[in-house]
């Protein structure tokens, strides 16, 4: 962790960054500036940028001012007192995230409105990414406050609510147990990605595991200790005689009975196996082989493959009926 924050809030002291930056090289300069921004530095006017004094502020602003002197800029880096506690408040006011953390629990919190009416893998992966928000706010939260604690609680108490929605049977202690193993892991299938492998990313992607990090490994590569393996040979998760691992996938995380995933299931299968034809497979066929023409690389067919399997669940996918 940041030790600036420990020193912030102690009030040590604090580290002022006074540049020139060259005006004929407007890329340099943008750089520069969003290098500022992510260190978490305030602008006081321009050219001066004001953060809490810390060692590791002091290396990070120290190296930023040697690359701007190799772009013919000038920078000082200068120790800075506040004159007494008014001024205190006011260099602490400029770095306050109590707004963006409000923001982003009416956010989380405006998604109860969604728990058993909306598809739950889909407000998994709004909170999923509400968390990662929540992440790189507190990442350059120096002083930490009571919003920064109502949005962390905010978004604990929503993953709760949509796990419990995913896992229905979560009480039988099985379950949790499955939820708990395959949470925030890396998962692991080789390539040449296709049907089965891609579909088998999204589900774990949006259903299983929102936080998963996905390696996709070369032909004889070995799979990572600790990696959940899938869609391959030997995998923790491989087809069976009579079923695709997106299918395996399924009734491991007591997913079947999810009537959407089931259809998207026998589509991934016949893409796959072949069997019982599916009137949407050469079209979702034809989608796959664009991402892969248009992709540079696997992590980018990827992400373009995952807006087809969205767009087909959103197609799929029936809201339940109210009840009365």
């Amino acid at each position: 962790m940041n030790t600036g924050k420990e020193s912030a809030q102690q009030d040590t002291g604090w580290l002022a960054f006074v540049t020139s930056l060259p005006v004929d090289d407007p890329a340099s300069r943008m750089r520069i500036l969003r290098t500022l921004e992510s260190l978490g530095c305030a602008v006081l006017r321009e050219g001066v940028y004001l953060i809490p004094d810390s060692g590791d502020n002091r290396q990070s602003l120290a190296r930023l001012a040697e690359h701007v002197a190799r772009m013919s800029g000038s920078a000082s880096i200068l120790s800075v007192a506040a004159l007494d506690e008014e001024q205190v408040r006011q260099f602490r006011g400029l770095f306050d995230r109590s707004r963006q953390y409000d923001e982003l629990a009416k956010t989380v919190e405006s998604l109860r409105a969604g728990f058993g009416i909306s598809d739950p893998g889909s407000i998994a992966r709004v909170i999923a990414k509400q968390r990662r928000q929540y992440e790189a706010i507190s990442a350059l939260d120096f002083f930490p406050s009571a919003a920064r604690d109502r949005a962390h609680e905010a978004i604990r108490d929503a993953e709760e609510k949509v796990h419990s929605l995913l896992f229905p049977a979560q009480k039988s202690g099985r379950a949790a147990s499955v939820e708990q193993r395959y949470f925030r892991r890396l998962w692991a299938t080789r390539k040449p990605l296709w049907a089965d492998r891609l579909a088998c990313a999204w589900l774990v992607r949006r259903f299983i595991d929102p936080e998963a990090r996905l390696l996709w490994l070369e032909a004889g590569q070995e799979c990572p200790a600790g990696a959940v393996s899938f869609g391959f040979e030997g995998a923790a998760f491989s087809n069976t005689r009579s079923q695709v691992t997106f299918e395996q996938l399924l009734a491991s995380f007591a997913l079947d009975s999810n009537p959407t995933l089931l259809r998207i299931g026998m589509l991934v299968h016949y893409l796959d196996a072949g069997g019982t034809p599916v009137a949407e497979a050469p079209g979702v066929e034809t989608l796959l082989q664009g991402a892969r023409r248009r992709s540079e690389n696997d992590d980018e067919m990827f992400a373009e493959t995952e807006k087809t399997f969205d767009l087909l669940y959103e197609a799929y996918y029936e809201a339940p009926a109210s009840k009365g």
